[in-house]
């Protein structure tokens, strides 16, 4: 038999049926709590009536308010609080002089006149109205906070996606022209069969890079296969000169790390520790996992460089400085970024990234998704039911003021 899989909804996924929802539910308090009250006090039975025809009343005037406010709240500040309060007045004066009126028809006998009757109906109706168009704002202020809120995240997003797209774009004209050189080379040199290898090779690469999408992260065992179709070009230019080797450990193939992450840490030490030395030089890659981070090290067998090397200063072009931007881009301060080197001593590039699989990733992002949703829920719920039990009154129906966006009455 299917389960079927049920996920709490946000309350103010649909904001018209949430406003509904909680302009029954607000002004069904208040008639609630207004006859309890008077119940306790002991009225007759018969004073329900003028009660449930003021809660009627009131739960009308509201949805026309909700009209009135939908209109003008996105005006200047200026136009929004005048309206408001000419709205709110003759809203309030209406209210009151159906209250009195009705109060009048059951009680013919009442010694008090219309006149005061209706005053101090003013001060009851204008608090419930008051509080309500005062909530009505608040909830669509937060709801319109959290929509920038969100806006901005998506925008930050695409920000940070245009920059990484940026960083690697900037690396494949960079080998591609390294490439073709000597693909132009060969050609010239009349080495047709070499040639026509490293196109199909080059090929090969392109086509395995182009799979993902800039911004997007691999594992690491598809980051090494990748380095193994780069490498298979490069030996055809350098042969015995370059000797790469490779020692990842099988805990970390499955960790996730930015695409293209390590083939100009590997293009550097070829540029840099195979092209000026005649014998060449080893080129080593390793990956540990290391106190829930993956350390990767590559490193060859170079010349090296003569004195420290300053942490954000780069003089190797492109590559390391590409690098650093694109771990802090994805990673901000929880990665490790270090260079070493010492004059014929080598160079190495040691990088430590957070221990992160795609099923690691998926789970946490569904666990996350479904927790502040219930938070959520859960917050808005018990405020609704803390404004009901202990504001009285004045907070009943003022719950009802929520987004209108949708709403049509």
């Amino acid at each position: 038999m299917a389960v079927m899989d049920i996920r709490p909804q946000p309350f103010f996924g649909n904001k018209n049926r949430a406003f509904w929802n909680l302009q029954s539910a607000g002004w069904a308090g208040a008639l609630a709590l207004r006859g309890i009250s008077g119940i306790a006090n002991g009225q007759p039975l018969s004073f329900l009536l003028p009660i449930i025809i003021s809660t009627i009343t009131g739960y009308s005037i509201s949805l026309l308010l909700s009209v009135f406010y939908k209109n003008i709240i996105h005006q200047k500040p200026i136009v929004t609080w005048v309206t408001t309060t000419i709205v709110l007045s003759a809203a309030t004066a209406i209210f009151a002089f159906i209250d009195a009126w009705v109060f009048i028809i059951q009680n013919p006998t009442i010694e008090s006149g219309f006149a005061s009757l209706f005053v101090g109906y003013v001060f009851v109706d204008f608090t419930m109205l008051g509080a309500w168009s005062a909530l009505y704002y608040a909830i669509n202020f937060f709801l319109r906070v959290q929509e920038q809120n969100d806006q901005l995240l998506r925008l930050e997003t695409q920000a940070t996606r245009a920059q990484l797209a940026m960083l690697r774009y900037q690396l494949n004209p960079h080998f591609l022209f390294n490439t073709l050189n000597s693909i132009s080379t060969l050609v010239l040199l009349k080495q047709t069969e070499p040639a026509n290898a490293m196109l199909s090779r080059l090929s090969s690469f392109l086509r395995h890079t182009l799979v993902n999408e800039v911004h997007s992260r691999v594992t690491l065992a598809q980051e090494v296969e990748t380095l193994h179709l780069y490498l298979d070009i490069e030996k055809m230019r350098f042969e015995e000169r370059l000797r790469p080797s490779f020692d990842i450990d099988p805990a970390v193939r499955d960790a996730l790390l930015p695409s293209l992450l390590l083939q100009p840490l590997v293009e550097n030490a070829i540029k840099y520790a195979v092209t000026p030395m005649e014998e060449g030089a080893d080129i080593a890659v390793s990956a540990r996992l290391e106190n829930d981070k993956v350390k990767i090290v590559v490193s060859d067998t170079g010349p090296g460089k003569n004195g420290p090397i300053p942490k954000n200063t780069y003089s190797t072009g492109v590559g390391l400085g590409n690098i650093q931007e694109r771990l802090n881009q994805a990673y901000g301060e929880a990665h490790e970024f270090e260079i070493k080197s010492s004059a014929g001593g080598g160079f190495s590039v040691v990088i430590a990234l957070p221990f992160e699989t795609r099923e690691q990733i998926e789970k946490e992002a569904a666990q996350d998704s479904a927790s502040e949703d219930q938070i959520r829920n859960e917050a808005i719920f018990g405020e609704h039911a803390s404004d009901k039990s202990h504001r009285g009154l004045v907070t009943a129906p003022s719950v009802v003021s929520s987004h209108q966006e949708d709403m049509n009455p």
